[in-house]
């Protein structure tokens, strides 16, 4: 073969090779989402948020920054809002970074669970600062599926898996917030018992019984009183008509805290007492009479009359005792606390109630008992008679 037939060859081939390593050629990366990595809220966004709204599985809580800047539970009866709740929640949502891009295929978006999840964080004139939907966790690996609401495009980020949609369980559920070194004066008013108050100078001095008993208090039963009262706090509200609301009212317990720069706050205990109630009698039983009829009618019989039926043994059930609720009443007329009460009924553990003095000794030390007695001195044996001796002389036989 001649030199330049090879050549040529050899150029045809090499072009050859160019034209397949072009068309063979890898398809160049997809330029990254800009949002990997990224946080889920900006810091910015969220310094302006005045509204916050969740929603799952059929249940919505909304939340909303009144003029004066304080948040209420909107869906709770504009109730405080815990801010402590409220801000880890935001401060998760701005910490929380976009791990991946999931895909915005209509099929593999339809399998990620996206329904009636959704969490919405609005600015004061009502425009969304954060509009997401929520979709189930994935099997492998945690966090949850996400997408903002009215896009295709599904990511994936370290969502929480749990959404708290409870309206109650947002709200501030402090009821009174005192410090127990400022309180000077403790006012107890209970059934059965003498109204009894204990009052100090300082905080460094020892409270000081001014009721009907002169024996010292104790220490312990007053800082029991102090730690439950001045912090107290509701596990559940009612309507103020309802019908336990208005048994606790019957024979209130009362608490009068007075502080040292003379604020006070009186809070009223009570619920409705256990009940033992008698059942319904049961309906006798009917006699059934056995008819004798034709030859049996007049055969004599050695079967005695059947006695007379022993009355029933009355039965009774216990019912047990309500809810306790509190009665908070601030001497400060433009109190908060006042407000709640004119909206619902508050209970609160049943240990507060139950923790409560029921005599006077559980609040006294026991009294001192007397000096013990010198007793009476022996007269002085007979002379003659040794000491210890009885003067009498027994023979033994």
């Amino acid at each position: 073969m001649k030199l330049r037939h090879i050549v040529i060859a050899v150029t045809v081939l090499a072009a050859l090779a160019l034209v397949v390593s072009f068309v063979n050629r890898p398809a160049p990366p997809a330029a990254a989402d800009a949002r990997i990595g990224q946080p889920i809220l900006t810091r910015a966004a969220a310094e302006q948020a005045a509204a916050l709204r969740l929603a799952a599985d059929g249940h919505v809580v909304e939340l909303k920054k009144d003029p004066a800047g304080a948040w209420l539970v909107a869906s709770y009866h504009d109730f405080p809002a815990d801010l402590d709740k409220l801000s880890r929640f935001v401060r998760s949502l701005a910490e929380t970074k976009v791990e991946s891009y999931v895909s915005a295929q209509p099929g593999t978006v339809a399998r990620l669970g996206f329904k009636d999840t959704s969490v919405r964080l609005l600015d004061a004139a009502g425009k969304p600062l954060l509009d997401l939907e929520l979709g189930k966790t994935p099997d492998n690996r945690s966090g949850r599926f996400f997408r903002h609401t009215g896009e295709s495009k599904a990511y994936l980020a370290p969502f929480e898996s749990f959404l708290d949609t409870e309206p109650k369980n947002w709200a501030d559920t402090t009821l009174l917030a005192l410090a127990p070194d400022d309180i000077a004066k403790v006012e107890l008013t209970l059934p059965d018992l003498p109204p009894v108050a204990a009052e100090r100078s300082s905080k460094q001095t020892p409270f000081v019984a001014a009721g009907p008993d002169s024996r010292p208090l104790k220490s312990d039963a007053i800082k029991s009183l102090l730690g439950n009262f001045t912090s107290l706090r509701f596990t559940d509200t009612t309507a103020l008509d309802a019908a336990e609301a208005l048994a606790a009212k019957t024979a209130p317990r009362t608490i009068k805290l007075t502080t040292f720069a003379g604020k006070s706050a009186t809070i009223a205990l009570g619920r409705k007492p256990e009940e033992i109630k008698r059942k319904p009698a049961a309906p006798p039983k009917p006699d059934v009479a056995k008819a004798a009829t034709g030859a049996d009618a007049d055969k004599p019989t050695d079967k005695p009359a059947d006695a007379p039926a022993k009355p029933a043994e009355p039965e009774f059930e216990t019912i047990p005792a309500g809810p306790v609720f509190a009665q908070v009443t601030h001497g400060d007329a433009s109190a908060p606390v006042n407000a709640l009460m004119a909206k619902r009924a508050f209970e609160v553990s049943d240990y507060i109630f139950t923790s409560l003095p029921q005599k006077l000794d559980d609040l006294f030390e026991p009294p001192t008992p007397p000096p013990p007695s010198a007793g009476i001195p022996m007269a002085a044996p007979a002379p003659g008679i040794p000491a210890g001796a009885s003067g009498l002389s027994i023979p033994i036989p």
